[in-house]
């Protein structure tokens, strides 16, 4: 079991971590004072369990959970807190735990042999779609691997287009505009659309693009996107976008450019 442990006071976090060191179940732990740091250390790692400090400076545990459980919904939450009042408020984000301070090493285990079955934690399934930067696609946290580049750029236009039903002429155009549209590159088209499909499939995500006969889209409630959340003004997206979008594609430059502008307008 990886762990994570989140506290801004560093002499209880060691304290913590050095309880969890001494169980045989735990097969790493890293501990953090800085909230904004370990989510970035728990999106792009395996974590299988997270203790969340809900008092601390900057990003308090609540919102930091929030921000965990959307991204990384298979981490079990297991809150920490001196104070009783806000075990309603952490029960309702669903989380996994609950310990009051001072941590005692029974707590710990007690928590751990009692967290929430993985069937009930909520979407599970969820696929992760990276935008800003170079583009990645991840399902339970691990990077979808397409067999075929163009696969994968043909979900990124979908991505991008947000859930509009795109044409297969219009992916012909925006994607191969160097080439005469025929029946050749029409049934080239297909194949890479079925290729598509069948990767998400496999990762137990196959409602993630809708397929018509002559046009195909993304279900947009399907996917967890750092762009759609920068769109719904969510804090954290915001503060991500750096200038870069989707960097690896060149017909993404329209959407950098409305997203640069924007920024500056704010």
């Amino acid at each position: 079991m990886k762990v994570v442990v989140v506290d801004d006071e560093e002499l209880l976090l060691d304290d913590i971590i050095e309880q969890l060191k001494e169980m045989p179940e735990i097969v790493s732990t890293v501990g953090f004072t800085d909230p904004e740091k370990a989510l970035e250390y728990i999106l792009h790692n395996e974590v299988h369990v997270a203790f969340l400090d809900i008092n601390m400076f900057g990003m308090d545990g609540m919102t930091l959970a929030a921000h965990v459980q959307r991204e990384k919904p298979s981490v079990s939450i297991i809150f920490l807190t001196g104070y009783s009042e806000y075990a309603v408020e952490a029960f309702k984000l669903r989380a996994s735990g609950y310990i009051m301070k001072p941590v005692s090493k029974e707590d710990i285990l007690t928590e751990l042999t009692n967290l929430r079955p993985v069937g009930m934690r909520r979407d599970l399934g969820r696929v992760r779609v990276q935008t800003f930067g170079s583009f990645g696609v991840f399902a339970n946290g691990v990077p979808l691997r397409f067999s075929r580049s163009r696969s994968k750029e043909l979900f990124a236009y979908l991505v991008d287009r947000r859930g509009a039903a795109v044409s297969i002429t219009e992916l012909a155009s925006m994607l191969w505009e160097d080439r005469e549209y025929d029946k050749s590159l029409r049934n080239q088209i297909h194949t890479f659309i079925s290729d598509m499909i069948a990767t998400l499939r496999a990762a137990g995500a196959a409602g993630v693009v809708v397929k018509q006969r002559n046009s195909v889209a993304v279900n947009v409630d399907a996917i967890e996107c750092d762009y759609y959340r920068y769109l719904d003004g969510d804090p954290q997206a915001v503060k991500s976008f750096n200038g870069e979008y989707m960097t690896n594609y060149s017909w993404a430059e329209y959407t950098t450019a409305q997203l640069v502008r924007s920024q500056e307008e704010d």
